[in-house]
């Protein structure tokens, strides 16, 4: 694959990925005049409409943890350029999470319905859920994240180099803002109904589940870096100390 062509690709991966990302925030947040939206495709046995369901999270499961791998990383990239490695991962992504934003299927009931400043508390939580994902991409390197680094350093032909492991920001405050952000959005709701109240406990218990698998992965590559790390930093819940809140601070500045 040529220079210009594995640019390119990479560039039509991040688009398709942060396409299908504001799709998912407005799809998430039944905003009006979207094609489809969480609640707003009903007209389907219960039954069917839950495994349907179960099953686009499942893909988008396997997906995601199985192409994240090292060991199906060294292996596929006996087939791809590695330069596009991490493109064909996050263009993977977005597909997975554009089937199911198109292919969900509504479910009956409401779990809560909140009201006046109940509601506009929900509804700043599940902007700030998603707010804390997107700026956490540029606390580590968001052109990494998404392929782009890997596809532009083979354009100019530099040989690629890891990036150094940082722990500023939030990560000096949780080691996964990333996933904190999704969990915030995903149950902070002015209406839950049962769609996506099963939303949130699948992609919940994903979360979870995918953490531990990302964390033996970053032991292994980082080795005692990383377990001092986890030592002094939690995973998802803030500890926020007069000791902590000043070591944040410092590595903030």
């Amino acid at each position: 694959m040529g220079r210009v062509l594995v640019l390119l690709y990479a560039g039509a991966a991040y688009v398709v990925a942060l396409a299908s990302f504001l799709y998912a925030v407005g799809w998430l947040g039944d905003v009006p005049g979207l094609p489809t939206t969480i609640d707003g495709q009903p007209g389907m046995p219960a039954p069917l409409a839950l495994a349907i369901d179960a099953g686009l999270l499942a893909l988008f499961a396997v997906q995601h943890s199985v192409m994240a791998r090292p060991g199906f990383k060294r292996q596929w990239t006996r087939f791809i350029p590695p330069a596009v490695e991490r493109s064909t991962y996050v263009l993977a992504t977005g597909a997975c999470l554009f089937a199911i934003c198109l292919c969900w299927r509504s479910l009956p009931g409401t779990v809560w319905r909140l009201h006046g400043a109940a509601a506009a508390l929900a509804f700043c939580l599940f902007a700030l859920g998603w707010l804390v994902v997107l700026a956490s991409t540029f606390m580590v390197s968001h052109l990494d994240l998404f392929g782009l680094r890997q596809a532009f350093n083979h354009f100019i032909a530099r040989a690629p180099a890891p990036l150094p492991f940082t722990t500023r920001y939030l990560y000096g405050v949780i080691r996964h803002p990333i996933m904190l952000g999704y969990l915030v959005a995903f149950w902070s709701a002015p209406v839950m109904t049962s769609a996506r109240l099963v939303f949130a406990l699948l992609t919940t218990a994903y979360i979870l589940f995918a953490l531990r698998l990302e964390e033996r992965d970053l032991r292994r590559a980082l080795g005692e870096d990383y377990a001092e790390y986890q030592k002094r930093v939690p995973m998802l819940v803030p500890r926020l100390s007069r000791r902590d809140r000043e070591r944040y601070l410092s590595q903030s500045t």
